[in-house]
């Protein structure tokens, strides 16, 4: 019998052709069934099984597809998703889960009532850069955690022409657009802060959304979390460091699964999400009696692939999925 979880897609641009098709293709639980081409019809250049639909509506009315991703701009998320749930779908919606905590509330609400599946896409967290923080800190080589940075450090000095991601519009932002990969990778590693602090700005020529974005985030036994988003940084620091009381980890971001995919690289080919040469972080700690060592930390292969297999674990396996409904408005209120 075939069980495999029939999913549409409810556009098919950067983040529907890249981040999410070549996934449903490569495994093995999932069909890639249908997508909103509201325009431009290319899905089957590349997806002959996919059928094209005119409107959200249409493939709504789908009744085999088990599965809709909601990856639409920011600030549809929200109606699209309470459409497919109200249509009886599982839902997987792209990062920011909704513009603010209220609507995130009302959608598990409704999703609770339907008893369907409401899933947050948080790739960022199988980023082999990540992952290799993760790994330092759990081993606890650091001892106990002073200060942690986070960075996205971009050079876009230029406003988009006819972007939607420059729209002064709720959800748009840095905050929103890579803030959200941080923080939810902050929340991941230590949980709930007890408090924190922002500081929003517009700093590129005539630019109408927040382009720099700086959170103080504070945890127990005075743990002090920053994150810094520019997109106006020529030189990128290092994009995770972290301070303990036995040593320091310094990271690059160096994850690249992304231009992988713009290259057209599948994701089951064995050479997908293993990092470069030299691309490995520091970690340098101090011994007993003064002496300092360092070593470097070789990142393990990182893969996409394993949202997908969390999804499939939730829906066909009575799993629980690793973001919760605690941390995604713990999130949210963070991001607005």
């Amino acid at each position: 019998m075939n069980n495999t979880i029939k999913t549409g897609i409810a556009a098919f641009g950067m983040s529907g052709s890249l981040f999410h098709a070549p996934f449903l293709r490569c495994h093995p639980q999932f069909e890639f069934s249908a997508v909103v081409e509201r325009s431009k019809k290319k899905v089957h250049l590349h997806y002959k099984n996919a059928k094209s639909y005119n409107s959200f509506d249409a493939l709504l009315l789908d009744e085999s597809i088990e599965l809709v991703v909601v990856n639409t701009p920011n600030e549809t998320h929200f109606e699209f998703a309470l459409k497919a749930i109200k249509a009886n779908k599982n839902v997987l919606i792209d990062k920011p889960f909704t513009t603010t905590a209220a609507e995130a509330k009302q959608l598990f609400k409704e999703a609770k009532k339907k008893g369907v599946f409401l899933l947050p896409y948080q790739n960022r967290r199988y980023d082999s850069d990540f992952l290799s923080v993760k790994e330092v800190v759990e081993s606890g080589k650091l001892g106990n955690l002073v200060e942690v940075h986070f960075r996205y450090d971009r050079y876009r000095n230029a406003v988009v022409e006819n972007s939607w991601k420059e729209d002064p519009k709720p959800g748009n932002g840095v905050i929103y657009n890579l803030g959200a990969h941080a923080i939810d990778g902050i929340i991941s590693l230590f949980g709930i802060p007890l408090k924190w602090s922002k500081h929003s700005s517009s700093v590129r020529p005539n630019s109408q959304v927040n382009d720099y974005e700086h959170v103080h985030l504070l945890y127990p036994n005075n743990l002090q979390v920053f994150v810094t988003i520019s997109l106006l940084v020529a030189d990128p620091q290092p994009a995770f460091v972290l301070n303990g009381t036995m040593g320091t980890f310094k990271k690059h971001r160096t994850d690249v699964q992304e231009n992988q995919l713009n290259e057209g690289m599948k994701p089951d080919n064995e050479l997908f999400g293993v990092e470069l040469p030299e691309s490995e972080g520091i970690l340098t700690t101090i011994d007993s009696n003064g002496l300092k060592k360092q070593e470097k930390i070789a990142a393990q292969k990182a893969n996409y692939m394993n949202v997908f297999e969390d999804v499939y674990q939730t829906l066909r396996m009575g799993k629980g999925y690793p973001i919760t409904e605690e941390e995604i408005i713990a999130q949210l209120k963070i991001l607005e």
